[in-house]
């Protein structure tokens, strides 16, 4: 069975519609997906309505990538199995939406600074329907301006202290966590290894997560070192989390692929471990805690 509890769609940074990624999913023989998109659930109906209309099984996780901040670092924290329809919920996702804007109109503005006049309205284009994004100002540089790729955009202009760079006033990790207990869902640490933070500062941001009652944190996801992944193993057992699996799909790439070597260490207990939609004997597994699949 091949789970993959952590994908994007163009309702945020995604570049495949709901629809088109649910059909992947289904190219690449995922059994369950979770749908996580930042700050909004917006994509979710047309996911559901899609898989309706196929006659391969596959079960669609109801998620959100909630955006929050937590001493000057900006957290991602995953929920699965919100309630979509939830009004308070949608509320609270509405100030995210919110924040965004503002965001979006500061980088701009910084960005004509540099010299890059009109990206916040081709930023706006890009996204559609969906959340602009630090990733859709990226691909404006790239496809409008002559940068030479997404990582040289981050690395010059919007990087963490780079010239564009705006710190968003996003919720507290515990606001992030009790908004999705409230909605029915369980709370995940996104891909821990990916912040750009010391061991030392990953052990308190695993501790804070779980002393404001995380449920779960990804301990399997594609690009991982052995060495950041036995210490991943070790805060999620250390600090009696349960243990997700996502490849933060945004786009086919040889990089990343929904469902691909996401096998999660065989002593660690699975979020998905008492879901009546999963049968415990075809949970994938890594008995070395080595990516598989």
């Amino acid at each position: 069975m091949k789970i993959d509890l952590h994908s994007h769609t163009n309702f945020s940074d995604g570049h495949l519609s709901p629809e088109a990624l649910v059909l992947r999913a289904h190219t690449m023989q995922v059994d369950v997906l979770a749908i996580t998109d930042h700050d909004t659930v917006a994509g979710l109906e047309e996911a559901h309505l899609t898989q309706k209309a196929q006659k391969r099984p596959m079960t669609i996780i109801d998620g959100v990538e909630i955006s929050t901040l937590w001493h000057g670092f900006d957290i991602h924290i995953v929920g699965l199995n919100v309630d979509r329809h939830d009004p308070q919920f949608l509320s609270r996702l509405a100030t995210q939406a919110e924040t965004r804007q503002q965001r979006a109109q500061t980088i701009a503005d910084k960005l004509a600074k540099c010299g890059f006049e009109g990206t916040l309205e081709r930023a706006l284009k890009l996204a559609g329907q969906g959340q602009v994004t630090r990733a859709h100002f990226a691909r404006v540089l790239v496809n409008n301006y002559g940068v030479a790729s997404m990582e040289a955009v981050f690395k010059k202009y919007l990087g963490k202290g780079k010239r564009a760079a705006v710190k968003a006033q996003w919720p507290a990790i515990e606001e992030a966590i009790q908004w999705i207990h409230d909605a029915g869902g369980q709370a995940v640490l996104a891909h821990p290894a990916h912040y750009d933070m010391t061991a030392k500062w990953l052990r308190r941001l695993v501790a804070h997560f779980s002393f404001h009652g995380g449920d779960a944190m990804e301990s399997a996801f594609p690009g991982m070192s052995k060495d950041k992944q036995s210490l991943i193993n070790e805060l999620v057992s250390t600090h009696n989390l349960l243990a997700s699996a996502g490849s933060d799909f945004h786009f086919p790439s040889r990089w990343t692929e929904l469902g691909r070597k996401l096998g999660i260490n065989s002593e660690l207990t699975p979020v998905w471990h008492n879901w009546a939609l999963i049968e415990q004997n075809e949970v994938p597994y890594s008995a070395q805690g080595e990516e598989m699949q």
